[in-house]
């Protein structure tokens, strides 16, 4: 049976919101640009010259009210027509209309109440990714905000859930424990996390590619005392980063390999099954930008939002004495000190917070940001042209950044192994397709564990609730870019990663999964239990 088959026979309007035990056909494929995993989706429509934009900055959305130890805010997700590429429109599916959707600001300690009503044709789940909370508020992939319009009933989406299990019963946790929400849904995060970059997308089952791809992604800022007593680049010195690849259509649409444009079943062309790589990259949502910079310190906050392209960056010419990125945060927040580099490597779904100093060319420079894994449109990303004129700059990279706790591996109780292949199943966790409710892990709060995947192709492995800390790579010491608080670690093919984790507060249902979307979308995902 074809994935593209799958719930094909189905007359509901949301048959595809389940897609588990899914056969795979066809075989691993490389297709696209340098290592970077998939096959790469051209665009049909003109492509404008690089470095003809300028960056957009994403708005930081305002609550709509603060009282106690509480800020909420509001979000609806709607349809809105976008220029992207130059003269032409784009139908996006967006938070609050733009693409990336407005950056949230969080407090430490400070909880955040986010209202999400769904005005799009199709249900959504949001899921704060690198979010401490708990596990009503995760984004569970069944846990939907049907349509406001009622277009799509929750007897609908129950009966194609259950027909979606393709007569498997769950275990542990039904999906749609929370309940089909109509029209809107309230996240709660309590923000017991440190200063760090996080970010927030769409994660409904078996169409989290698609969704993604079409716009639903923002930033979610925490910060917190101690990165403020920092003297890093602050206010407009201190830019967030949204890269991503897209494949446009001729008019200007979104360009993705669905088998089924009506959106009545999840599915993509055998082609694609490795995932989807686009031939224009995008930043802030605009193609291949351009932003003036002084010559001070800016601080960077890099994140791959693509769904299946890896990306390494590095500045086209490098300033005397390379070393150009002070890396001073990761994935889970601010690093112990800051690691200098002269390129940045970052799989789908990690982040990397960098400080540059600009000083170190010339006035008048256009300093280029390139991708070494690609080549052709893929190889540009964006540049910085690097204004003339003194001014001041307070901000500098400190020797020493955040006190950071280490987990010690020998206290780990428990050492456990999840294997990311593919086999007749399709894409695979320990060797079974993602099924809502079985758990493939019961890991008790509060007790250290050593988790080790292993993959057979790239597989960039995110976990839910706790961030992490590498411990090795093919038994030697972690990699340039595994630093840090982790929530998602890059794993090239035949890698093993082991990590150490320990998870707090909140007992639940909780994922681990692939953040190549595609794959992710094809099973590779499992539920793993805090008790």
């Amino acid at each position: 049976m074809r994935r593209r088959q799958f719930l094909g026979g189905s007359a509901l309007g949301v048959a595809g919101l389940i897609g588990v035990g899914v056969p795979l056909v066809g075989s691993a494929r490389r297709g696209g640009q340098g290592v970077s995993p998939g096959s790469l989706l051209t665009s049909r429509a003109k492509l404008p010259k690089p470095y003809e934009v300028k960056l957009p900055i994403p708005k930081v959305l305002e609550p709509v009210s603060s009282s106690g130890a509480t800020d909420t805010y509001e979000i609806t997700q709607q349809v809105a027509d976008l220029e992207i590429l130059p003269g032409l429109r784009t139908q996006a599916w967006t938070y609050g209309g733009t693409f990336p959707g407005p950056t949230l600001v969080s407090r430490s300690g400070r909880r955040t109440q986010v209202k999400h009503r769904n005005e799009l044709p199709q249900p959504t789940v949001v899921h704060l990714h690198g979010g401490h909370a708990p596990a009503d508020s995760d984004g569970y992939p069944t846990d939907l905000i049907l349509p406001a319009d009622g277009s799509i009933s929750a007897d609908q989406a129950t009966a194609a859930m259950v027909e979606g299990m393709h007569g498997h019963s769950a275990h542990g946790r039904p999906p749609g424990t929370l309940g089909m929400a109509k029209g809107e849904r309230t996240y709660t995060y309590p923000m017991n996390q440190p200063a760090a970059t996080l970010w927030y997308h769409d994660h409904r089952m078996s169409w989290t590619g698609l969704s993604v791809w079409r716009g639903l992604a923002g930033f979610h800022l925490v910060q917190d005392d101690e990165e403020e007593q920092l003297p890093l680049p602050k206010g407009d010195r201190d830019i967030p980063l949204l890269i991503v690849d897209r494949a446009f259509e001729e008019d200007g649409s979104f360009r993705y390999p669905l088998t089924d444009t009506k959106l009545l079943r999840p599915g993509i062309t055998d082609e694609f099954m490795d995932g989807v790589l686009g031939d224009a990259i995008l930043v802030n949502g605009a193609p291949w930008p351009v932003h003036e910079v002084d010559r001070v310190h800016y601080r960077l906050r890099l994140l791959n939002g693509s769904n299946a392209r890896p990306y390494t960056l590095q500045f086209d010419q490098q300033p005397s004495g390379g070393q150009a990125f002070a890396q001073v945060g990761s994935d889970g927040g601010l690093l112990e000190r800051p690691v200098r580099h002269d390129a940045i490597h970052l799989g789908t779904g990690e982040r990397a917070d960098v400080v540059v100093d600009f000083s170190r060319w010339r006035a008048g420079t256009r300093v280029r940001l390139v991708n070494t894994l690609a080549d052709g449109t893929a190889h540009e990303v964006m540049a910085f042209d690097i204004k003339s004129g003194a001014v001041s700059d307070d901000a500098k990279v400190p020797d020493k950044l955040v006190r950071f706790p280490r987990l010690d591996p020998a206290k780990a109780v428990v050492t456990r192994d999840f294997h990311f292949r593919q086999d007749r199943y399709g894409w695979v966790i320990n060797d079974q397709p993602y099924k809502p409710g079985r758990a493939l892990a019961r890991p008790k709060l509060r007790q250290l564990e050593i988790w080790r995947f292993t993959t057979n192709q790239r597989h960039p492995v995110h976990v839910h609730l706790n961030h992490f800390q590498v411990l090795s790579r093919n038994d030697v010491p972690p990699g340039p870019y595994d630093v840090g608080w982790k929530d998602t670690v890059d794993l090239p093919s035949t890698q093993t990663v082991e990590v150490a984790v320990k998870f707090t507060d909140y007992a639940g249902t909780f994922m681990l999964h692939c953040h190549n979307l595609e794959h992710e979308d094809m099973a590779m995902m499992g539920d793993f239990v805090t008790e």
